[in-house]
């Protein structure tokens, strides 16, 4: 099986940035700590303001299904509700 990557954008409000950032990365570590199907998880900031990225990568899509049905991530995407002004997913496999 190949393995599934996720990258996320995030447009994320300023006045939420900083909490956004410091609650994606401790998302990050949580899940690749927890989760043995993920393999990275990578939180990234591009120069332009207000955009945030992650960089996920799940042994197959097995993980990547548990991953999402998680309460880590159901718990973190309640937290920051309301802190985004929208976000767009790609699963992209990795080859």
């Amino acid at each position: 099986m190949a393995k599934i990557a996720l990258i996320v954008e995030f447009n994320v409000k300023a006045e939420h940035r900083v909490a956004f950032i410091t609650l994606l990365r401790e998302h990050a570590e949580g899940t690749v700590q927890e989760e043995e199907g993920c393999v990275q998880f990578d939180v990234l900031l591009p120069n332009e303001n207000g955009r945030v990225f992650l960089y996920e990568v799940y042994r197959d899509e097995v993980a990547l299904k548990a991953h999402m049905a998680s309460e880590r991530l159901a718990n973190t995407r309640s937290s920051y509700d309301g802190w985004i002004d929208d976000r767009t997913i790609h699963v992209c496999t990795v080859g």
